[in-house]
């Protein structure tokens, strides 16, 4: 009677460990997806954060740059990295606030805050 109650123990044993293993795995595996998702992310948010804004008309530029806005909040939202997610959102922020006036009056003060949140954008994809 000892025998059959130790092999079913032994055999227990097994089994809780193969399902460590495989939910070890599957985090492994979770990990790994939630990279490559950060890594197009910040691709993609990189990408929209250096086009070149139209100097030749300022009502343009602001068109374009409140597009990008929009496009990088909704990026935002499929960031797995909550520090990715931050510098896109504040990014966003950035070019849904420009206005003409911004750009006429004060460039410099508008691309240095830019410039500013696309640094952010590099420093959380690169960390």
């Amino acid at each position: 009677m000892r025998v059959p109650v130790v092999l079913s123990a032994v055999a227990l044993v097994a089994v809780v460990s193969g399902c460590g293993a495989a939910q070890e795995a599957a985090q492994t595996a979770s990990a790994i997806a939630d990279t490559a998702t950060t890594v197009q992310v910040c691709a993609e948010a990189l990408s929209q954060a250096t086009a070149a804004l139209d100097p030749s008309s300022p009502q343009q530029a602001v068109d374009q740059a409140h597009a990008a806005a929009a496009s990088l909040t909704d990026l935002a939202a499929t960031a797995a990295d909550t520090t990715v997610n931050e510098a896109i959102t504040g990014l966003a922020a950035t070019l849904r606030d420009v206005t003409v006036d911004d750009l006429i009056g004060q460039p410099a003060a508008w691309l240095a805050v830019k410039a500013d949140q696309v640094a952010k954008l590099t420093s959380a994809c690169a960390g």
